[in-house]
């Protein structure tokens, strides 16, 4: 058959496209040989959230002797196992998901979609389950899939819900907390199921290869967040490489991690979870003069794919993690609409990436925009620097217990424009609102200053942040 367009990959963005798309004529086709929706609602964003929403309740319950009295709580992981299984998941079963899409007006094949080359008339080939599909345009949304570490000793171990090896898909499709469990990595993905699994009486160990937790923050942001976990009960060995695998006795030791300065770490279950591999490998790149091996497609600012010099490759384009841009569900939904309107011949929503926004639901909870103080020091800037604590801002210390962290803001003194900020604390990821705004609409820290800031707030730590810019 042919289509005006096709598209690779259903996640979030994916079935984004498809769907915008199909419901404005275009005849569309859809392919995934996963669940439609992709990670997000059923092994990502959504469940993992609903996991740290029930551990901050049971963190939230163990402060109230330092705030409010006495409370004791029993952790029962089975009530928001039931959560994800029912409400988030449909046992994950896409089939709303799948019947919303051709309600549109799409076509659906479920399969390994891959790209064939050209007909005689230049028009993309897709070929899914046996069959060749022509296309006016491509979208490639095909997102990624955990890593799996080359480490010695992992191939032999079963990885599954009832298996000993974890990723992100198997962990949260766990009925149970287990009693223990070492975590391989200090991303984000990593933080988040470390705290949430810890607040529910897991045992948890975490190693990261990097000096620090979460990398790509500012460097206090992992501080604090060690510091708490420390505080939580979780081990965090940092600047470890891992050695080898191996099973271990059984029950709360059944995997042995040989860590390179010759000590051992064990755990019931071991979570992998120290990066993603692009779903790039099998899409057949090659028969559009593409490099197979690469581990993402460079996009223009309507999401045209470009070749290694530059050129634009007619009729295919690319959004989501495949970009590079961005591992984020709402970035692969914002490109989704930039493409949508490009190929409806609409004015097209792209607004750039300088203010790139994302939060870790961590406790606390950390967002960030833009640059940090380094990436704006990198790129040559004349840097200001603006920090307010958290426990020094009026509510953070009526806050008391549970307000660790701190607000930062990183200014351009030549412009006077605010290009990146950090929030870590209570609600992190919503105090980041304002600073994205901010960044993106370049609002002059001049003007900022002269904004009211409703008192006693978390986000007046931000007026005290610009003022601290020093």
């Amino acid at each position: 058959m042919d289509f005006d367009l096709i598209v690779l990959g259903l996640g979030p963005g994916g079935e984004d496209l498809a769907e915008q798309v199909a419901k404005a004529g275009k005849s569309v086709l859809g392919i995934d040989e996963r669940l439609v929706g992709g990670e997000c609602p059923y092994f990502g964003c959504i469940p993992s959230k609903m996991i740290l929403r029930a551990a901050d309740v049971l963190a939230e319950s163990r402060r109230v002797d330092q705030l409010a009295g006495h409370a004791s709580d029993e952790p029962d992981f089975g009530v928001v196992a039931e959560r994800i299984s029912s409400e988030a998941t449909d046992d994950w079963d896409d089939r709303v998901a799948v019947e919303r899409l051709e309600e549109s007006g799409a076509t659906f094949r479920r399969g390994s979609g891959k790209l064939a080359g050209r007909d005689d008339q230049g028009r993309l080939l897709v070929e899914v389950g046996g069959e060749t599909h022509t296309a006016a345009a491509v979208a490639v949304a095909t997102g990624t899939r955990p890593s799996v570490p080359p480490i010695d000793g992992l191939d032999g171990l079963e990885t599954g819900v009832d298996g000993p090896v974890w990723t992100n898909r198997e962990i949260l499709r766990t009925k149970t907390a287990p009693r223990s469990m070492v975590v391989l990595g200090g991303g984000v993905i990593s933080c988040e199921l470390a705290q949430g699994f810890a607040r529910f009486g897991t045992a948890v160990t975490l190693v990261e290869q990097g000096a620090r937790l979460l990398g790509r923050e500012e460097p206090e942001a992992g501080e604090v967040l060690q510091q708490v976990f420390a505080d939580g009960g979780i081990t965090v060995r940092c600047g470890q490489a891992v050695n080898k695998v191996e099973a271990g006795a059984g029950g709360i030791a059944g995997v042995q991690v040989r860590l390179a300065d010759g000590s051992t770490v064990t755990g019931e279950k071991l979570l992998l979870a120290a990066g993603r591999t692009p779903n790039l490998d099998h899409i057949g790149l090659e028969t559009v003069d593409l490099d197979p091996s690469a581990h993402q497609l460079d996009v223009d600012n309507h999401m045209q794919v470009q070749d290694a010099d530059g050129s634009t490759v007619d009729g295919l384009f690319a959004i989501g993690d495949v970009t590079g841009k961005g591992p984020f569900t709402h970035v692969s939904v914002w490109q989704a609409r930039v493409l949508g309107a490009h190929l409806l011949r609409r004015d097209e929503p792209f607004g750039g990436y300088d203010a790139m926004a994302w939060a870790t639901f961590t406790d606390p909870e950390i967002g960030r925009v833009g640059m940090s103080e380094q990436q704006a020091r990198d790129a040559g800037l004349s840097v200001k620097v603006g920090v307010q604590q958290i426990a020094s801002n009026s509510r953070g210390w009526i806050y008391g217990a549970g307000n660790a962290g701190f607000i930062k803001v990183v200014q351009d003194a030549d412009t006077g424009l605010l290009v990146g900020a950090t929030t870590c604390g209570p609600h992190g990821g919503e105090l980041i609102g304002m600073l994205t705004l901010a960044v993106h609409a370049k609002v002059p820290v001049s003007t900022m200053l002269t904004m009211h800031y409703v008192f006693p707030t978390l986000h007046r730590g931000v007026l005290e942040a610009l003022q601290a810019l020093a």
